[in-house]
């Protein structure tokens, strides 16, 4: 059944990305048939072609043709087959990549409006609303937009083969924005059968266990790649339009910031250590002075203005006659003696913090070190005041600024890390505390209260509990390792290098000022009332959510800890997770639950006079939170945003999203309009609606979360066939992550992370956690409130963000799922009766989602709203199918004792390639 139509206008614009596909396609062929051999080549294309036709047919025999194929490979013919399909789903990618680019480069030229999500037609509605100027800087001042990269266990991209795919899309970039001669457009060709020759030999897996430092050194990647480069850029624009619709005298503070997980997340990963974690601080800021010194040398020799024939400042000159550089040749050229004095002086500093960067040697070697980002500022804006004030605005305005920019956001340690820790952990940590220095035994036997008392009697006095590290257990020595270590972070990056310490599974006001006694016996609270690390409380499971606005309210009613706010600018941070909320209770319930638990946060937080800045754990896939950015900003709950939002990225989102400049800069510029219509701009419907809405929204809550856990949880037999019928055993086996899959060894759906547990379902094409639940919910609400229930739906659909956001994600995952594919998954279970029994349960209820989700919407296809999204997925289809099936006959051989090496390296081949082909596996 094909659930999926592109409109024939869509399909037409779509003709240069053929073209793509098809000469990247042919390339690839051609390699194939040098390296492996005309025989290997048409192995490769009866799979592919046996894939597609069952695929428009649906024929069981096609099927059981395609299943004796697979069947009757060799080991050393189905890895190479997989590998094969991997690269061909990878080359798909960068050609759609490029074809993204292409048409909103052709809509700009063509002088088309903005589209939703752009962040010019975000200030065209706000110009049309006439803010005043004070109203813009206060939101500008106040605002925070932060996307926060995490290591998760679903990157399974080598930055090898990353390095790979940038080189073909910049030769096939080329082809498209160049006009070529014909001898240029076959060395561009030459140049792409080298990178694609390239891309084949190397090897696609890694042959060990991804450590921490290799996740850090992967993170850092995607700043040389888009973010040192195409922040300050954004800065830039946003200067000139704010300077040319509103008031030239607005300043645009640094709101827009990367953030990290990568080195300080040690929640369930052991190998985040206190070494890791300065590691990373040490490697952040490597990178960062490498970019200044690179940019600061390039300045250098660029600016040869003289001052024979250019004015310059008083300031300027005073500062170039301090400069080392004395070579009589540059008297003249005030500007470049002035960068040589910078670039001095930014060598030293950059010895000063242990850097061994590769760069030229400095005129001067015995120059002032800087002793903060704003003194290297300060010497940068003598030079950038000096070409205002004498006509050279433009020079002022390019590199210059850009340098500025990036070191106004990027400072010496180039990105704010986070601290995570379970509270179970530092609940132990605590009381080893109190058992070896406080004379309390049995902290950990204490009811909340008295655990509350004890605590703040403690963080009120002061009193000293830390003695030799030496007397604590591994465990709870680990953690003060960290905090002590994280102090003298502090001390040599500054507070700005380590902000915040996430809580995981906070349930009880206790868990916040566990953590702040850590933290003051560290040195990171100093006193009674000055915090430079922000306590920020994670709440994940359902249960979690309903609570955590009574948790918020009774931690705000302690006056010690609402007079420690004041040192955080009376805000407070709230970390709501996506991913156990959902493995929890199911998608639609999860997303209504958190809905629910910001609207009772923002009651809280307004009732004590705190600001509320929400961080939001998504994930990649819809499951897990993901979804488009923009409608998921602007869906949130009034008062939630207020200017400020932290979102996780994780998976493959990251490579997506920010491996190409281009695609960065836009998916950066969409959160910051996201951010600012949700603040100063969004409506959410009408109010005298939404209580009605609510009722409806909690009826079918309660009905899919029966649904969900009875499927999940109550089903006997259940976790049998969740670890047959996917390959979470197999993804436990590669070298993708260093964090276990599991929080503890056993094989029970609780214990298992949120992260394997939707991955699991993404590579068997059921895609169950993002879409179960709800067509017995939808059903079950019309045939109790017939036609005006419809109705009402059907209004909320079109009425309300929140719902149709929900609705709209949920129609991405299911345009991803494929269940006759997921039969084939399903046959590995072999208890007959089990297999039926669960998988006709899934499949009933994928119909009943479809039919429903048709019903309310009004559409009569998936993806009917979203025509680019729905080429997207025609195009890579032919590609991951045959992946799927290939895996499935596998998996089949492994698990029936085939212990041939070659097997198990294409099965996990095939993780790695459908993981590709699906872009938000995590």
């Amino acid at each position: 059944m094909n659930l999926i139509s592109v409109p024939d206008d869509i399909s037409s614009k779509d003709q240069p990305l053929r073209e793509d596909v098809r000469l990247l396609g042919r390339i690839f062929g051609n390699t194939l048939r040098e390296q492996e051999g005309e025989e290997y080549f048409q192995l490769v294309e009866s799979v592919r072609k046996a894939a597609v036709r069952l695929r428009k047919t649906q024929d069981e025999r096609d099927g059981a043709a395609l299943e004796r194929m697979l069947y009757a490979l060799s080991s050393t013919e189905s890895l190479a087959v997989v590998r094969a399909f991997s690269y061909f789903s990878q080359l798909a990618n960068i050609a759609e990549d490029l074809h993204h680019n292409r048409r909103h480069r052709a809509l700009l030229k063509a002088g088309f409006p903005p589209t939703d999500g752009s962040l010019q037609l975000a200030l065209n509605r706000l110009e049309a609303k006439k803010p005043g100027k004070d109203q813009l800087q206060s939101f500008l001042d106040n605002a925070l937009v932060s996307p926060v990269l995490t290591a998760h266990p679903t990157e399974v991209q080598r930055k090898s083969i990353l390095d790979c795919q940038l080189y073909i899309a910049g030769f096939l970039a080329e082809r498209d924005r160049m006009d070529m001669t014909p001898d240029e457009l076959a060395e561009n060709e030459e140049s792409l059968r080298r990178s694609i020759l390239i891309l084949w030999q190397t090897r696609m897996l890694r042959t060990s266990k991804l450590t921490v430092r290799d996740e850090i050194n992967n993170g850092l990647e995607y700043y040389r790649y888009t973010f040192l480069v195409e922040i300050p850029k954004i800065y830039a624009n946003l200067e000139k339009q704010f300077e040319a619709r509103f008031d030239k005298n607005i300043r645009i503070p640094p709101l827009l910031r990367i953030g990290s997980w990568i080195g300080g997340d040690r929640d369930g990963n052991p190998f985040v250590t206190h070494e890791v974690m300065l590691d990373a601080l040490q490697q952040q800021s490597a990178l960062a002075f490498e970019h200044y010194l690179a940019a600061t040398f390039v300045l250098s020799r660029s600016l040869s203005l003289t001052d024979r024939l250019a004015d310059i400042s008083d300031e300027l000159r005073k500062f170039a006659d301090a400069s080392p550089d004395t070579d009589p040749v540059r008297a003249d050229e005030p500007y470049r003696r002035a960068m040589n004095l910078i670039y001095s002086r930014l060598s030293a500093t950059s010895k000063v913090f242990g850097h061994t960067i590769a760069h030229q040697p400095p005129l001067g070697t015995d120059e002032q070190p800087y002793a903060t980002p704003q003194e290297f500022i300060a010497d940068l804006d003598i030079l950038i005041d000096s070409m205002f004030k004498h006509g050279a605005v433009y020079l002022a305005r390019g590199r210059l600024a850009n340098l500025r920019r990036a070191v106004e956001v990027f400072g010496f340690h180039l990105t704010p890390l986070d601290m995570r820790q379970h509270s179970a952990v530092i609940e132990q940590t605590v009381g080893e505390l109190y058992s070896i220095g406080g004379g309390i035994g049995n902290y950990a036997e204490l009811n909340e209260a008295e655990k509350r008392k004890v605590l703040l009697q403690t963080l009120q006095t002061g009193k000293v509990l830390m003695t030799d590290l030496g007397r604590y257990s591994a465990i709870p020595q680990s953690e003060l390792r960290i905090m002590q270590t994280a102090a003298d972070i502090h001390r040599r990056f500054g507070h700005a290098a380590l902000p915040n310490h996430i809580i995981s599974k906070t349930d009880a006001v206790s868990d916040m000022l566990e953590l702040a006694l850590m933290l003051q016996q560290t040195g990171l609270l100093q006193g009674n009332d000055t915090l430079h690390v922000n306590i920020i409380p994670l709440f994940e499971t359902i249960e979690d959510l309903r609570g955590c606005a009574v948790i918020m309210d009774e931690l705000f009613a302690l006056p010690w800890y609402r007079k420690l706010l004041t040192s955080r600018g009376d805000t407070q941070e709230v970390m709501l997770g996506y991913s156990d909320s959902n493995k929890d209770g199911g998608y639609l319930t999860a997303n209504w639950e958190l809905y629910k638990a910001e609207l009772e946060l923002v009651k809280v937080f307004e009732k004590h006079g705190i600001e509320l800045r929400l961080f939001h754990g998504r994930g990649g896939t819809v499951g897990r939170g993901g979804g488009p950015s923009y409608d998921a900003i602007l869906a949130q709950p009034p008062g939630s945003v207020n200017g400020q939002i932290r979102i996780t990225e994780q998976g493959e989102v990251i490579a997506s999203k920010y491996s190409n400049p281009e695609i960065g800069r836009r998916n950066l510029e969409t959160l910051l309009a996201a951010t600012m219509e949700a603040t100063l701009l969004h409506h959410h419907g009408a109010d005298s609606t939404m209580p009605e809405y609510h009722r409806i929204m909690e009826t079918l809550s309660r009905d899919a979360f029966s649904a969900y856990r009875k499927l999940v949880y109550e089903t006997p037999g259940f976790t049998d066939f969740f670890f047959t019928a996917t390959p979470i055993r197999e993804i436990a086996e590669l070298n993708i992550g260093s964090r276990p899959s599991s929080r503890k060894p056993s094989d029970r759906i609780e214990d298992l992370r949120a992260i394997p547990w939707v991955f699991s379902w993404g590579l068997n094409r059921m895609m169950l956690p993002g879409w179960y639940g709800y067509g017995y919910a939808v059903k079950k609400f019309i045939a109790r409130e017939g036609d005006e229930g419809l109705k009402q739906l059907q209004a909320m659909y079109k009425n309300w963000p929140f719902f149709r956001g929900l609705m709209s994600n949920m129609d991405m995952v299911l345009s991803k799922t494929d269940m006759g594919i997921a039969a084939r998954y399903a046959e590995l279970v072999q208890d007959v009766e089990l297999r039926e029994r669960i998988f006709g349960a899934i499949g009933s209820e994928w119909e009943t989602t479809i039919d429903m989700l048709f019903a309310v919407s009004g559409n009569t296809s998936l993806l009917q709203d979203a025509p680019s999204f729905a080429r997207s997925i025609l195009t890579r289809t032919p590609y991951i199918d045959p992946l799927n099936h290939l895996q499935v006959a596998l998996l089949q051989r492994h698990r029936a004792g085939d212990n041939d090496e070659k097997v198990k390296r294409a099965i996990h081949l095939s993780i790695n390639g459908i993981a590709t082909g699906l872009r938000n596996s995590g």
